[in-house]
């Protein structure tokens, strides 16, 4: 029994650690964007926070691949395969001189951790189900989530004492560190009953099959919406703090407080998800996030800023309500899906991904002089998201009223 529970508890720090590589490739280069920006002679500070989004849109798209790949020849062959993409990226980011060029260098590194990424949910997925799942996916998407209040720090760290560059290298040292112990611990968890001859055709098969499982991709679009609307805290945060607050040196620890408020809430939801059920957490917490924004609107709909306390707790809120909603929706799209759970975890990952990077855009474009268009967003997808839950919700009673019949 002891080594089962040493065995669980390197399997989710390992799930964890691979999670995290993709987290310091985002957020640790967060205080380095006005140099980077300057370094390629970017005229448009607006256009700097591109480089966030672009490794995201990279993630969307590597999964759609690495996932039926994966159901194929296996998870670790994958994780392989998208650590040598990330190093190619890291050395394209590092050598260049210019922005577009940077842009497919953070793309293509995003092709590159969508295999981490990814495989790391669909481990979970073929070793656990239901809502101990869920319990464990939290945990996973904690220390993911808890990345971030270190991670920006460092950056500035770094940057401090090198440059810009030495981040992109400390990621590469610290993503070979995690694959080698990868290599040597971590078993291939791919049953072979679960296992698909590799042929174009999976492609087309396991996406046919993802769209025939009507609760799993409701459940992605959900991930989309919010996912989305966090994603333009992501890439505004910066401007935001440093321009509009005049809060650069404070930014890093600004960014590290958030990041706790979401690691609580989601090591909270590891504790009572299989007590209360992660259906009901998430309709919950979806409902939270709806009228977390809704009173900010009501207080600041004139577009002046509040103080930067009033705003910090604000975004606390919010954040606390995103830690109970990532893992349960995720768990909740990838439930039925254990037979694809490669192609699936992809298509989820894929799909919210690329649903998030346009919001993000659009939404980001408006925050210039005032967080009141952020909120906006996050209200309009908190309220697309909840409809598309209640509407689910009712598809999935009225199957099981069929069934009782």
């Amino acid at each position: 029994m002891e080594n089962q529970k040493k065995s669980q508890l390197e399997f989710v720090v390992l799930m964890a650690a691979l999670m995290s590589i993709v987290a310091l490739s985002i957020d640790a280069v967060l205080p380095a964007l006005p140099m980077i920006g300057d370094h390629l002679s970017v005229s448009n500070p607006l256009d700097t926070p591109k480089l966030i989004t672009t490794i995201f849109l990279g993630i969307g798209v590597g999964q759609l691949f690495f996932g039926p790949i994966s159901d194929s020849l296996g998870r670790k062959f994958v994780v392989y395969v998208g650590f040598v993409i990330f190093i190619i990226a890291s050395i394209i980011c590092v050598t260049t001189k210019s922005f577009e060029i940077m842009i497919l260098g953070r793309f293509l590194q995003g092709v590159g951790l969508a295999a981490p990424r990814t495989m790391s949910i669909a481990m979970v997925r073929d070793t656990y189900e239901g809502d101990y799942m869920a319990k464990i996916l939290s945990i996973v998407v904690m220390v993911f989530i808890l990345v971030p209040v270190i991670a920006p720090t460092l950056g500035q760290f770094i940057m401090n004492h090198y440059d810009w560059k030495t981040i992109f290298i400390f990621n590469l040292i610290f993503g070979i560190l995690v694959m080698i112990w990868f290599w040597l611990r971590q078993p291939e968890t791919l049953r072979k009953k679960y296992k698909i001859p590799f042929r174009l055709a999976i492609f087309k098969t396991g996406t046919q099959e993802f769209f025939r499982i009507k609760s799993a991709v409701i459940y992605t679009l959900l991930s989309g919406f919010i996912t989305g609307s966090f994603m333009v805290y992501l890439s505004t945060s910066q401007q935001i703090f440093e321009n509009q607050y005049n809060l650069a040196e404070e930014f890093p620890l600004i960014f590290a407080s958030l990041a706790i408020s979401i690691g609580l809430s989601t090591f909270m939801n590891s504790q009572l998800v299989v007590r209360f059920g992660m259906r009901n957490i998430a309709h919950v917490s979806l409902l939270s996030f709806l009228v977390i924004s809704l009173v900010f609107i009501i207080l600041y709909h004139s577009g002046n800023n509040p103080s930067i306390e009033v705003l910090i707790t604000f975004f606390a809120l919010q954040f606390f309500t995103i830690g109970f909603i990532f893992g349960n929706l995720r768990a909740l799209a990838m439930e039925p899906i254990g037979h694809i759970a490669g192609i699936g975890s992809a298509l989820n990952g894929f799909i919210s991904t690329v649903m998030a990077v346009p919001i993000a855009n659009y939404i980001g474009g408006f925050v210039k002089d005032s967080v009141t268009p952020l909120f906006v967003g996050f209200l309009v997808c908190g309220l697309i998201s909840l409809v598309l839950f209640y509407l689910n919700s009712n598809a999935v009673s009225k199957v099981l009223k069929l069934r009782l019949r």
